[in-house]
């Protein structure tokens, strides 16, 4: 019975306004025991998995160096948009895992997977990497071939004879 008053007063206390106010909820880090933040980016049907913490900017994908690994510097540029967006190039070291798809899918999921693991490390960067449109996934998928087609839309050439 003396439970249900304490609630009740409570409860009248935040009726009134007088009880403490909070400010809006500010995203607190999300770190690990060894100082990562881990995000999963999604791209095609790639999936990577990538883990950032604050180094010299190492940059490993599958066990190999990014660079090896995305030899074409369009892919490199795509994977370094997130960092050089918010000037912090070369300030983190990134561990990734990729699976799935080709390599321009993989290297958008890397990039979605940065991002996402950058604003778990320091909520302060996600309105800068949001304008950039980097936490937004991009959910276009192959579309399926059609039977009676050549390939999803393309029609066998017309021959009149």
């Amino acid at each position: 019975m003396a439970e249900a008053e304490t609630a009740f007063s409570k409860l009248a206390q935040l009726s009134d306004g007088s009880a403490v106010q909070t400010s809006p909820s500010i995203a607190e880090p999300k770190i690990d025991a060894l100082g990562r933040s881990y995000a999963t980016g999604r791209r095609k049907e790639s999936v990577a998995r990538v883990w950032v913490k604050p180094g010299s900017g190492k940059f490993v994908v599958n066990g190999r160096e990014m660079r090896a690994y995305f030899a074409r510097p369009t892919l490199q540029m795509i994977i370094s948009q997130p960092c050089e967006t918010i000037n912090r190039v070369g300030q983190y070291d990134v561990y990734c895992t990729v699976t799935g798809g080709g390599l321009s899918g993989q290297a958008g999921a890397v990039r979605h997977g940065l991002s996402r693991a950058l604003t778990y490390h320091d909520p302060a960067l996600r309105p800068a990497l949001k304008a950039g449109g980097f936490l937004t996934r991009d959910d276009r998928q192959v579309e399926r071939k059609k039977y009676g087609r050549r390939k999803a839309r393309r029609s066998f050439q017309f021959s009149k004879r």
